[in-house]
Parts: structure tokens; C-alpha cells; sequence
């Protein structure tokens, strides 16, 4: 095996996959959203920044009809399809494509953990420009994110997305600006910290009004 990967489990699950040292790898994010997420029999699924595609393999566990990636960076991409042969996985899709101007077919659900901070917030001159990339929004602002996917997601179609917890009252509003109404949230909370420090966003397009937020997931060190 190249020296260069590694072979780890996603936290949850029984799901083992490769990654690279030097890319931007899963962490507790990628493990709460893909528990959080609901998958249903025959539904159509589409990663946003599927990276290494562990989201699309938890999503696999329920029998969707197909997977999308969408990547922008070549190397995460072709660890993504490496993935996807590494566990059988044929009804799938990896693009290597900018999410703005990639060309896909219409989905049922949307799951993305998108970059946390705006530019010039939280940089570090010596961080590899995967993890820049990975990181910060650069090449995809929540608000380009929120209008490609309402122009993707089938009517009452869904998103599932984790993001800061400190920026829910501007996600809530973007998403409703591109009528994606927001259903569920779930703040994620540090034992250590008093704020939550995430939160877990499912949003319906064209849903009804009308929020559920579930009880706090409290993170133990």
C-alpha cells in the first residue's frame, strides 16, 4: 500500500476506507452528519466535496439507487473512485468539477460538510492548499451552495449539511432565501465548552414551515 494512505474506520460505523495523510481527512464532522442523514431505498445521493467519499459509502448502507461526488480537487477524487471499487460500489458517480458549474442530474438528497470559514478567516500561511481548500470558501460561498443545490434537489427533495454553530442564524436565512426550508436542526455540543460548537442542518425544498430541533449531541472527550 502506498505509504502515503492510510486504512481507517468511519466512527459510527463498521465502514473502513483509505485516506491520504496529506488531504483533508474525515474527522468528528464527517461521522455526526453521516449519522444524522436519512437515506431512503432507491433515492438518488449526491456528495458536495466528497473528498475521500466516506459520506457516500455510509450513504450506500440503504440501497440508493445511485451516488454522486462531486470534488474539485483531482487527487480526493481518485481517492474517492478508489473507494467506491474498494467496496464493490459500480452505481456510482465522482466527478472532479467545480459544484458551481458541474453538470448532474437532478437528486433526492444533497449531504455536504462544506467549508467552515470565509476567506481570509482562520488562514495559516503553511496550511497545505488542500486543507485551504477543504477549509474555507474559496471556491464555494454557502450562498453559490444553497442555489445549486435548490436547482438539483427534486421537489421536497433534501439537504443534510454541518456546519459552525455560530453562523445557523445566516445559514437558516440562506437556505430559505433558495427555498430550502430548514426542518431539523441538532446543535453539537463539546462537554468542555459552553457553546455548541456545530450544528447539523436538514433542509426540505419547498417544505412547510415549521422546525424540529432535537435534543443536543454532547461530544465526550
Amino acid at each position: 500500500m502506498d505509504k502515503n494512505l492510510t486504512y481507517e474506520y468511519l466512527h459510527g460505523t463498521d465502514i473502513y476506507l483509505y485516506q491520504r495523510r496529506d488531504m483533508f481527512r474525515m474527522n468528528t464532522d464527517t461521522a455526526l452528519l453521516a449519522e444524522f442523514m436519512k437515506i431512503n431505498k432507491g433515492e438518488r445521493v449526491l456528495d458536495v466535496g466528497t473528498n475521500n467519499g466516506a459520506l457516500l459509502l455510509a450513504a450506500n448502507r440503504y440501497e440508493p439507487s445511485y451516488l454522486y461526488g462531486v470534488e474539485i480537487q483531482e487527487e480526493a477524487a481518485e481517492l474517492a473512485r478508489m473507494n467506491m471499487r474498494h467496496h464493490g460500489i459500480v452505481h456510482a458517480d465522482i466527478l472532479c468539477a467545480d459544484y458551481k458549474e458541474a453538470s448532474l442530474p437532478a437528486v433526492d438528497v444533497v449531504v455536504c460538510n462544506p467549508p467552515y470559514f470565509k476567506v481570509g478567516e482562520h488562514s495559516h500561511l503553511n496550511e497545505r492548499e488542500s486543507l485551504k481548500i477543504a477549509r474555507h470558501e474559496a471556491y464555494l460561498s454557502f450562498p453559490e451552495f444553497c442555489e445549486k443545490t435548490s436547482s438539483l434537489l427534486a421537489e421536497k427533495g433534501r439537504c443534510y449539511i454541518v456546519h459552525r454553530a455560530a453562523r445557523v442564524a445566516e445559514l437558516c436565512t440562506e437556505l430559505t432565501l433558495h427555498r430550502l426550508s430548514p426542518k431539523t436542526l441538532q446543535f453539537v455540543y463539546d462537554e468542555n465548552k459552553e457553546e455548541a460548537v456545530s450544528v447539523l442542518i436538514e433542509a426540505v425544498k419547498d417544505g412547510n414551515n415549521g422546525c424540529h430541533v432535537l435534543k443536543p449531541y454532547y461530544l465526550r472527550r
